[in-house]
């Protein structure tokens, strides 16, 4: 094919962001878009100006059935991931999914067989993998420079939850909650670097600062804004995530740390800085150093250019015939551990994800 064909179903903040970043790879065209929001519609025409119009329609069954798209990117709220999946699973066309995948891992087992017998690509958009820093961390962990690994530390101190269309992300029912919605992208890298299957998590979180005043037709915002996060892995290995959304007044908003038996390794973001330390060779205070960044990046965006990487990579599997690199199963297991995490909060004691997963 001369361009991949893509509709982008839902094209708020996210879906204009994906719009951008398609644009940009070179080989990608937006040949149509839906969003129920009239404003919405008109972000993504503004977002389009000087490449070819697009078909505009205010529901993606419509975008479906016009039969212009090879893909389509899915950007509308969480909690609708599920009926739209529905609709465009029994369609052909590959699929982009933002994450979370669903807002429950129910909804995202009923995903993962619904894909079973597809012959079209389903990937999740986990694009936190694609930070240069990040993915340079994963390459050297794969590659065996802290040896065996034991310990994953994330901390993301980062700003409230922004605006979004009708205020749907105030709310836990809405989104899966924010261990979910936001920190399923956190529970992906763990699963990745470990290359284990998480059993058990503990958390303790809560609501302590944002949007405490925040009422929408005449309900209170219950999205909570910190929580401590262990998770146990089959490996023996355990995950830490440190998250607070009241701590914008920071130099990293990430800092990411991977600990084995040899050494450690940390990206820092958004410094994009690389550092590892091998034990017998280096010290506190004497590790390696480095400022990694990724020159075939044409587009930044929102997300320090890990979603045109993504979508470079997503277009590859099309062309090429392969499987994606982020599949379903690795998003309804990041949705696991935040749904597992949420519970854990509200029992005041450790979750197995079995509980949540099965057997």
């Amino acid at each position: 094919m001369d361009k991949v064909r893509y509709g982008v179903i839902g094209t708020g903040m996210m879906g204009v962001e994906h719009i951008h970043n398609i644009v940009a790879t070179g080989r990608g065209v937006v040949t149509a878009v839906s969003d129920t929001e009239s404003s919405s519609l008109d972000m993504a025409r503004q977002a389009l100006v000087g490449q070819p119009t697009p078909q505009l329609f205010a529901d993606h069954r419509a975008l479906l059935d016009a039969g212009v798209c090879d893909a389509v990117v899915i950007a509308t709220p969480n909690m609708t991931h599920r009926a739209v999946l529905d609709d465009v699973l029994v369609a052909p066309v590959h699929v982009l999914v933002e994450k979370p995948l669903c807002t429950t891992t129910s909804d995202c087992q009923s995903i993962v067989e619904a894909t079973e017998q597809r012959t079209e690509m389903v990937w999740v958009g986990l694009e936190y993998r694609y930070m240069p820093a990040v993915s340079r961390l994963a390459t050297e962990v794969r590659s065996g420079a802290v040896g065996e690994v034991h310990m994953v530390a994330i901390r993301e101190h980062r700003f409230p939850f922004l605006p979004k269309v009708g205020d749907w992300n105030r709310f836990t029912a809405n989104t899966g909650g924010t261990l979910v919605e936001k920190c399923c992208h956190f529970f992906d890298l763990m699963n990745l670097l470990t290359q284990a299957t998480p059993t058990r998590v503990y958390a303790s979180g809560g609501q302590s600062v944002n949007h405490l005043d925040e009422t929408y037709n005449g309900k209170t915002s219950d999205i909570l804004d910190n929580a401590f996060v262990v998770v146990d892995f089959d490996s023996g290995a355990r995950g830490m995530l440190d998250l607070c959304m009241f701590a914008e007044a920071t130099h990293n908003q990430e800092e990411i740390s991977v600990v084995g038996d040899q050494g450690k390794v940390e990206a820092l973001i958004p410094e994009s800085v690389l550092r590892i330390g091998r034990r017998g060779e280096h010290d506190i205070g004497a590790v390696e150093h480095s400022v990694v960044s990724d020159a075939t990046v044409a587009h930044e965006g929102l997300h320090h250019g890990s979603s045109y990487i993504e979508h470079q990579r997503f277009i590859d599997a099309i062309v090429n015939g392969t499987e994606p690199e982020v599949t379903v199963r690795d998003g309804l297991m990041a949705v696991a551990v935040g749904e597992a995490a949420h519970l854990s909060i509200d029992r005041g004691a450790p979750v197995d994800l079995s509980e949540i997963v099965g057997s």
